[in-house]
C-alpha cells in the first residue's frame, strides 16, 4: 500500500460519520438522495488529496462540500426538463406563464408589507442564489440561531396575509 491510499483509507474512516450525517440532513432540501450526496462529496475529497493533500481543517470542508454539492443539485434540478418535455405542452402556455407571473407578483408583494425585518429576511431567502443561513444572517445583521424562529415567524405572517387575501374554498369545492 502507497502512503497516499493509506492517507486515503485513513481519511475516509476518519470522516465516514461526518460527511454521512451532513449528507443525510442536507439532502431532503436538494431533493437527491443522501448516498447520492455522499458519493459527490467524497469524489471531491479525493480528488482534492490526489491534487492540494489534505484540507487543513477537514471537518469544516466536508460541510461546506455538503452544502455546496446540495446547491449544485438544486440548480442543476431547477435547469432540468423532464424526459420527453414537449415544448408546445399547455404547461408553458402563455397563459400559465403570466398566471406564474401574477403569483410571483402577489407573494412579493405581501412580502413587503410584512411587518419588522422580515421583507429583508424573505426576499434573501427567496434569492436565487440561494445564500446559506451563514450568508443571511450575515446580511441582516443578526446571529445564525436566530434565523430559523425569525423565518418561521416572518412565514407565518406572511401565510395569515394571502390566506386572508385569498377565499379558502368550502367543501366541495365551491368558492364563498
Amino acid at each position: 500500500m502507497t502512503l497516499r491510499h493509506e492517507t486515503a483509507v485513513h481519511v475516509v474512516s476518519a470522516l465516514r460519520s461526518l460527511v454521512s450525517a451532513e449528507a443525510r440532513a442536507e439532502a431532503p432540501a436538494a431533493a437527491m438522495e443522501a448516498r447520492d450526496l455522499e458519493q459527490a462529496v467524497w469524489v471531491r475529497l479525493l480528488e482534492r488529496l490526489g491534487g492540494d493533500g489534505l484540507p487543513p481543517d477537514a471537518a469544516r470542508w466536508v460541510k461546506s462540500a455538503v452544502r455546496a454539492e446540495a446547491r449544485r443539485a438544486r440548480r442543476t434540478a431547477a435547469r432540468e426538463l423532464p424526459y420527453g418535455h414537449d415544448p408546445s405542452d399547455p404547461a408553458g402556455s402563455p397563459e400559465r406563464a403570466a398566471l406564474r407571473s401574477e403569483r410571483r407578483r402577489v407573494i412579493r408583494a405581501a412580502v413587503a408589507r410584512t411587518p419588522g425585518n422580515c421583507p429583508r429576511l424573505l426576499t434573501a431567502m427567496l434569492s436565487p442564489d440561494d445564500p446559506t443561513y451563514r450568508e443571511i444572517a450575515g446580511e441582516l445583521g443578526i446571529s445564525q440561531g436566530s434565523l430559523g424562529p425569525m423565518r418561521s415567524r416572518c412565514l407565518g405572517c406572511l401565510r395569515r396575509m394571502l390566506t386572508a387575501e385569498v377565499a379558502a374554498p368550502e367543501l366541495g369545492g365551491k368558492e364563498r
